[in-house]
């Protein structure tokens, strides 16, 4: 469909969106009725072959039927007098959802598999700074979505620059860094360990705690792997449960990180950067400098070797206890040369740090307490109570983690820290992964002090920087040196002629 569509009057999504409907209606029950799935799974040799197949055909003739009354009900225009973008759906609860058009920050068009497949796409409106149900459209042809776009962008009044730089960036791409898949796969294997393992041990206990209900403990006899671990000899046991979790973790990083970020591009437009990527899902994201509340960029030290690095951006956002996930922004993989590039592209100038604050020594005294001797205590009492290991092997575990806990407290004391300079404000921090965070003063929305009754004789505080992209908190420092701080931060805020959005 041209450009010139008019889109006064209601339309609906393309026909063939049906099946991009049929879909997620049928994850959505999957995702509700997971339990009686698995329970059909397993026990589909002794059930009745005509009621269970017979059964899942009705359930699919309404699913079907579900989505393309979702598709017959769901209809999308733009209302040029109230100036407003309405949405009606709903097939037994009616929806009428309205969104202002001078709100619009921007819209990105995205394309899942199942999408991909049918040859259509999904239309994303963003309204950060608003705390209202955003739209989407989840089923339209490449054309409308573009159509829509540029017309939704075009009649925009949130800001002339933004409705440009939209418009530039559906007329004039330039690529401006690729990753590849070797620097993917190197972010892939050397970040995310914690949160993989997490996964990994929630999925396979909930899976086998279902499984174990329906057929009772015949999938695994724990006893079984008990007496063969105690069969081999102790360092073998431990080599053996760490290599599979660890042959697990880096497989699920890399199998993620590819998926996810396949084929990142990032291409400039006038000011703007657009960012595509993905494998199964593609994301087109359009990232307005203006926008960005907070920079962290992230790197241990085996992708300190490897010249990889990720970069978080985090844009405004409404959420008032946490940030919404589509207010941040992950570039993975990205070398030290192509870091330094986009952030001289978000933030005109490379940050450079400025001058250097340290925590006091009390913060490192109180980390040792409570993350060593504190865990040690506790676990020598319920020892004692309980007799739960041979004090030998308490004194061998106990050693071990005294090392390990210490090496990591005394490397986050030491990486603690805050620079300051006349235009940006940066906080590193971290024990393996070191992050260090990137504001401007200008974009403060409150400053923080805080200091405990005990702390005022050794004069020590704390400060915490909000902005509408998150907080950065710098905490165990100097309290006069904190003060003298936040006048200054405050008095650049109420100079400063530059929008914060």
């Amino acid at each position: 469909m041209p450009n010139s569509s008019n889109f006064s009057e209601p339309q609906r999504q393309s026909l063939i969106g049906v099946v991009v409907l049929f879909a997620n209606t049928i994850q959505k029950t999957i995702r509700a009725f997971w339990p009686l799935v698995l329970i059909w799974m397993v026990r589909i040799e002794s059930m009745n072959k005509l009621v269970l197949f017979g059964g899942t055909f009705v359930v699919l003739v309404l699913l079907a039927l579900f989505s393309y009354l979702q598709y017959y009900y769901f209809t999308f225009h733009i209302d040029e007098e109230t100036e407003e973008f309405v949405i009606q759906k709903g097939v037994f609860n009616k929806t009428r959802i309205t969104i202002q058009l001078h709100k619009i920050q921007q819209v990105n068009i995205n394309q899942s598999l199942i999408q991909k497949l049918v040859n259509v796409h999904k239309l994303e409106i963003d309204t950060a700074g608003s705390d209202k149900k955003e739209a989407s459209i989840s089923a339209i042809s490449h054309e409308l979505a573009l159509a829509l776009k540029e017309r939704l962008i075009a009649l925009s009044k949130t800001s002339n620059e933004t409705a440009v730089d939209e418009i530039s960036e559906i007329e004039e791409k330039q690529t401006f860094i690729a990753i590849n898949l070797i620097s993917l796969l190197k972010i892939g294997i050397t970040s995310n360990y914690v949160r993989s393992f997490a996964l990994i041990l929630l999925f396979f206990s909930t899976i086998l705690e279902n499984i174990q209900k329906v057929v009772g403990d015949e999938v695994l006899d724990e006893n079984q792997v008990t007496n063969y671990l105690d069969s081999l000899p102790i360092i073998t046991s431990i080599v053996l449960v760490f290599g599979i979790f660890f042959t697990l973790i880096l497989t699920v990083n890399l199998v993620r990180t590819v998926i996810k970020y396949f084929n990142f591009t990032i291409q400039k437009s006038r000011n703007s950067i657009s960012l595509h990527y993905g494998l199964l899902a593609t994301k087109n994201i359009l990232l307005n400098p203006n926008k960005v509340q907070k920079v962290t960029v992230s790197q241990n030290f085996f992708q300190k070797k490897l010249d990889v690095t990720s970069v978080k951006v985090y844009q405004a956002s409404s959420g008032e206890q946490e940030l919404k996930a589509k207010d941040q922004i992950e570039i993975p993989g990205c070398s030290v040369a192509e870091r330094d590039k986009i952030l001289a592209l978000l933030y005109q100038n490379l940050p450079v740090k400025g001058k250097k604050f340290k925590p006091n020594w009390r913060k490192l005294a109180v980390n040792l307490f409570f993350f060593l001797l504190f865990p040690i205590a506790i676990t020598f009492f319920l020892n004692w109570s309980f007799q739960w290991i041979e004090w030998d092997l308490w004194m061998i575990y106990s050693l071990i983690f005294i090392v390990f806990a210490g090496i990591l407290v005394w490397f986050s004391f030491k990486n603690y820290r805050l620079f300051v300079s006349n235009t940006f404000i940066i906080k590193q921090n971290g024990a393996w992964d070191i992050d260090t965070s990137i504001i401007e003063p200008y974009k403060i929305q409150a400053i923080e002090t805080h200091q405990f009754f005990w702390q005022k004789v050794t004069n020590i505080g704390s400060v915490s920087l909000s902005t509408a992209g998150g907080t950065i908190s710098f905490t165990t420092a100097n309290f006069d040196e904190i003060k003298q701080l936040v006048n200054y931060w405050l008095y650049q805020v109420e100079i400063s002629e530059k929008n914060w959005m």
